[in-house]
């Protein structure tokens, strides 16, 4: 039988980060993924400059290799209406390809890897886990996002939670058959702010998709959406099949993220901004902070972060005045993407 002192259940951002958090410690860490990597993962494909600090990555250097997509602006608005556009004057977050950015944080977290095998048992053994029948470890780390197969299998994957569904597609274009500008993604929220579209252009890749906190509309919102953009003329190509996927929102999980010797991270552990629904920050702060918790041995101290209340607006609220506040340049800036989308506040 295997054996390691920590095993990661999941080669996503949360999981890579973890590891290579731990890479000097003298700790034997295994990442399990039942996926081959490279291998493509829905996600809209941005990321801001606090994740390339946190993760020690040179802007420069990885772009060598791998897209990295400047963002100068913001083109917001609401779907049907019309849009304002901020620009910032310098890169203030990026857009990557998944597909890339997750094998190249797996490779650099120097921990051993086992793709392409799925979990599909973890029982108690004594003060050890053990996985597969395989596998034994003294720590395992849920990091396989929302359908984390440790979470499941602890019992803590609750039914009826209130998880985000979302549709998107990544392809490739002729990007003289888009108005959309590479530097410039572009927000549409739903009138009800429930949910919101966006349509951002990487070169020749673009990404367009739409997520609700409502899935029982979630087709004919993603419908409309797609008629906005070619009604408008900010897309002249047709858009292949959306895929589906979900998520938890933090401050709305009721998934423990901590038991004995097992612990939840990124949307394992449902982390997703409640407004921007951005997954990949929270990923990788609390697979940091998982790793500082076990290197201190104070397993015990490890949390996630709450949310802070301008996140959690109440759509009552929110939604009689969507029309107005979404034209109106202070709010889409200060509100919209400083404080949700960008994090600007230090949150």
């Amino acid at each position: 039988m295997d054996a390691c002192d920590v095993l990661i259940v999941g080669g996503g951002p949360a999981g890579s980060s973890c590891a290579w958090a731990l890479r000097n410690s003298g700790l034997d860490v295994v990442i399990l993924d039942k996926q081959i990597f490279p291998r493509d993962k829905i996600c809209g494909g941005w990321i801001t400059p606090a994740v390339l600090e946190q993760l020690k990555i040179d802007p420069q250097e990885y772009a060598r290799h791998h897209l990295l997509q400047p963002i100068t602006s913001f083109r917001v608005g609401r779907i049907g209406g019309t849009a304002v556009e901020t620009d910032y004057g310098k890169p203030v977050s990026y857009g990557i390809r998944r597909r890339e950015f997750d094998d190249y944080l797996l490779r650099r977290s120097n921990a051993r890897l086992i793709l392409g095998t799925a979990l599909t048992s973890l029982k108690r053994s004594g003060s050890n886990w053990i996985a597969n029948d395989q596998i034994r470890a003294n720590i395992v780390i849920g990091a396989g996002g929302h359908f984390c197969p440790v979470a499941r299998l602890v019992g803590n994957k609750k039914p009826g939670e209130p998880a985000v569904v979302a549709q998107e597609v990544e392809f490739e274009i002729d990007p003289t058959a888009c108005r959309v500008k590479s530097e410039t993604p572009e927000l549409y929220f739903c009138a009800d702010m429930k949910g919101y579209g966006w349509c951002f252009r990487k070169g020749n890749i673009i990404n367009i998709g739409l997520g609700r906190a409502d899935p029982h509309t979630l087709t004919a919102h993603v419908a409309d959406f797609l008629q906005f953009l070619k009604s408008t003329g900010r897309i002249t190509f047709e858009v292949p099949p959306l895929h589906g996927h979900a998520y938890l929102l933090e401050g709305t999980s009721t998934r423990t993220v901590l038991g004995d010797g097992v612990l939840l991270i990124g949307d394992a552990a449902g982390l997703a901004y409640p407004q921007s629904g951005e997954g990949i920050r929270p990923a990788v702060e609390s697979g940091l902070s998982a790793a500082r918790d076990i290197l201190a041995n104070r397993l015990s101290d490890y949390r996630t972060h709450k949310p802070k209340p301008w996140r959690h607006i109440p759509s009552a609220l929110i939604s009689p005045a969507a029309r107005l506040l979404l034209t109106t340049t202070w709010f889409v800036r200060e509100v919209v993407l400083n404080t949700w989308f960008l994090n600007r506040d230090g949150a």
